[in-house]
């Protein structure tokens, strides 16, 4: 049975370990968290597919590193992040339902008014590190739609499973579903 799956991406490649999502499907477990070549390298590719744009928004947790460095190598200093949990610190909060294929949970997602405020009226490119069933994307969307800004993009690293087919996104490769054998489905 295959365990891992190799990936080449940005000039670089990984093997990424296969998790079971349930008895019939896995898929291949991709996390940017402390991987800084691979984070600047794709960074550095969505970078050069990106539309104009006013603001970055992403969703906590495994997009912060990546919109952190589309911030840096593009010389702006701010981008906004949906929170999973509302912090002492905001006011005026809104939020949005949102189902993941790797939390076996529905999350809300929240953002500051503060954030809906500086949003308002600007063009806004959404970030994620990998787009699967595109609910964590509809809940973005919807809370830059409560913000009264305007989505000029949806972007990701990977599209995984049918977001391969989407026209709405933007993205560097497929990441293929898996059967439990490890055989790409």
């Amino acid at each position: 049975m295959k365990k891992s799956y190799t990936l080449n991406i940005a000039g670089l490649q990984r093997e990424l370990p296969l998790c079971p999502l349930n008895d019939e499907i896995s898929i291949g477990a991709f996390v940017i968290f402390g991987d800084v070549e691979l984070t600047c390298a794709c960074a550095r590719e969505l970078l050069k597919i990106a539309p104009e744009h006013d603001v970055m928004i992403t969703s906590e947790s495994k997009g912060i590193p990546l919109i952190f460095e589309m911030a840096r190598q593009s010389g702006v200093n701010n981008y906004i992040v949906a929170r999973k949990m509302q912090k002492l610190y905001m006011s005026d909060v809104f939020a949005c339902d949102v189902n993941s294929i790797t939390t076996a949970k529905k999350q809300t997602l929240y953002l500051d008014g503060k954030d809906a405020e500086f949003m308002k009226g600007k063009r806004v490119l959404i970030i994620d590190d990998v787009i699967s069933t595109g609910d964590s994307l509809r809940a973005i969307e919807e809370l830059v739609a409560h913000a009264g800004g305007n989505v000029v993009g949806k972007m990701a690293i990977l599209a995984e499973g049918d977001a391969k087919d989407r026209e709405d996104i933007k993205y560097l490769e497929v990441l293929p579903l898996f059967n439990a054998d490890g055989t790409e489905l």
